[in-house]
């Protein structure tokens, strides 16, 4: 019976814990900074792709 004692104020104790939140809401922002940037980083090159193959068939029309 001790040991549920025990086993009850430690999972209290570690719900009062806030030492950790700092570190998760840091991650948190980190992950979506992340998303943010893959996604620009995407959009840029859907464009450079599109305005590289626009170039490529003004160059290989042109010959002809």
């Amino acid at each position: 019976m001790k040991s549920i004692k025990n086993l009850k104020q430690t999972l209290l104790q570690f719900a009062k814990c806030d030492r950790g939140s700092t570190a998760l809401e840091y991650g948190l922002i980190m992950a979506l900074v992340f998303l943010v940037i893959l996604a620009a980083v995407t959009q840029f090159a859907n464009v450079a792709t599109s305005k590289m193959d626009i170039a490529n068939d003004a160059i290989t029309n042109a010959g002809n």
